[in-house]
Formats: structure tokens, sequence, C-alpha cells
């Protein structure tokens, strides 16, 4: 915690379920918090709760006084701000953002000449709730926070960032940006598409989502997510999120040729198949 308070002022841009959480969390440690936010609303409510100190107008001329900088917006969002900002960051230390994508805002970071003290960061502690009013303490605690790097970063930009997370309890992970978009189209982002496509086939068979069952309702909680948010995520994702869309097609595949045809066995193989990787199947509460 001492690593954060002494570090200077930190300015959030963006005041959603991230965002603003990372602003409580810094608040309760005694940080002086300068908020962003496009919504007049969500800056007058996190005043209220005395969560930031001074607001960041849309010039972005209060950044000069920040020391770590974090960028809490949509990733088709990110990238763009980070440029009008990049002229007010030479005091900075560590500047870092939140997206589920990291290839994007790792290049533009690069190409502004801020690769030395910028890292990407993702920290694994989403909902399908969006928004200040989703935001919340501890929102971190124990949450793993994949961290990556430019070209250029340097070394102390890179402990700076995983100290910052760990202040927060989370588990900083280094990873290649790469790596990273790689890995989530298939750990993060197909989940998302598969639950809202449920959803969708569903919702036109009509059947309503009062009619599921509990492991309906869990299959189809992320379908609630933000449009905007997971929009701008496929788009930023696409290339990788096809592949892993493609596998699971292949899947499906089979999946539908063993039904159509009775065959017991193919269905059974395939739960029998899954049961080591999913874990055994928890009791239900009586």
């Amino acid at each position: 915690m001492k690593v954060i308070s002494d570090a200077g002022p930190c300015a959030i841009l963006g005041l959603g379920l991230i965002g603003g959480s990372i602003a409580r969390d810094l608040a309760v440690r005694k940080v002086r918090v300068f908020g962003y936010d496009t919504d007049a609303q969500t800056l007058n409510a996190a005043r209220r709760a005395r969560v930031i100190s001074r607001v960041v107008d849309d010039s972005l001329e209060q950044l000069r006084e920040a020391r770590t900088v974090i960028l809490a917006v949509p990733v088709n969002a990110a990238a763009d701000l980070l440029t009008r900002a990049a002229p007010f960051l030479t005091g900075a230390t560590l500047i870092t953002d939140v997206g589920s994508t990291k290839g994007t805002i790792v290049a533009r970071a690069q190409a502004l000449g801020l690769g030395a003290k910028f890292v990407g960061s993702h920290p694994l502690a989403g909902d399908h709730r969006s928004g200040w009013t989703a935001s919340r303490r501890a929102l971190f605690l124990r949450a793993k926070v994949f961290v990556c790097g430019t070209r250029t970063s340097e070394p102390t930009t890179i402990a700076h960032a995983h100290a910052f997370w760990r202040s927060l309890g989370a588990l900083p992970v280094n990873m290649s940006a790469q790596t990273h978009d790689a890995e989530v189209a298939y750990t993060s982002h197909l989940p998302h598409l598969l639950s809202a496509a449920l959803a969708r086939t569903l919702s036109r068979a009509n059947h309503p989502r009062s009619a599921l069952g509990a492991g309906g309702r869990d299959a189809t909680r992320l379908a609630s997510s933000s449009p905007d948010m997971w929009s701008a995520i496929v788009a930023a994702n696409g290339p990788n999120l096809t592949r892993a869309l493609d596998a699971y097609l292949k899947e499906l595949r089979q999946l539908r040729k063993a039904a159509s045809s009775g065959d017991a066995a193919a269905i059974h193989e395939l739960f029998t198949a899954t049961i080591a990787w999913a874990g055994p199947a928890r009791r239900p509460k009586t």
C-alpha cells in the first residue's frame, strides 16, 4: 500500500466498473485520485462518494500532475485517448490501461514515444454489470492481472505496474501483448460470444430466461454484458477470435452429427472427454 500512496496523484480515465473500482481502492488508501469520464453524472457521483479529489476535464491538461495514469475506457477508445493525453504525460512514471485486448494500445504507446513508461494491463475481474454503479472496493483481490510491456518498457516501469496491482490485492503476471490477445480469445472472449449466441437462440425460439434452470441461467449470464464494450473487444481481436470460433464450430458440428443420428456413444464420449478439464460435477444443493 505504501508504494502507491507515495507515488503521487493517480489519474483514472474512465470511471466504469474497472476504473471506478480502482478509484475506490485508491481513495481508501489515501491516494489522491484525479478522475475523467465523459458522463457528468458519473463524475458527480464519484465526487459525492469522495473517491476522486479532482476532475480531469476534456483538455486533459490536469494529467501533467499525475504520476500514475490509468486508461479505463473501452478498447476502441483507448488508443485515441492515449494520443490526446500524450502531451501531458511527461511527468508520469507509469501509464497503463485495463482493456481486454493489448495489441493495439501497446503499439500506439510505442508509436507515441511512451513505450518506456507504458505497460498494458488486463485485470481478470470483469462482471456482466458495468458502469460506476457496478464498481466496488476489493474487486481485484486475488484476481490475476496480465501485464504486457512494450518493446521498450523499462524494467522499473514493469516493476511499478506489478507493485501497483499487488497493492490492490491482485496477482500480476507478465505476458506479451500478442500472446495475451491469442489466449484471451479462447479464455475470455469466446465464452462471452457463446453465451450471447445461446441467449439469442433461446429468444428466437420464444423461450424466456425465466424458463431456464440453474445451468441455463449460468450459461447465459454473460449475455447481459455491455454491448458497446463487447462489440469493441470482438472488433479489436477479430483474427484471434475467428480461430477460436472455428475450433468451437468444429466441436459443435460433431455434436450435431451425433445428436441427429442418435449416437449416444459419441455423446457419452464427448462428456467423458471433458470431465478431466471441467472437474467433477458438483452435487446440487438440497
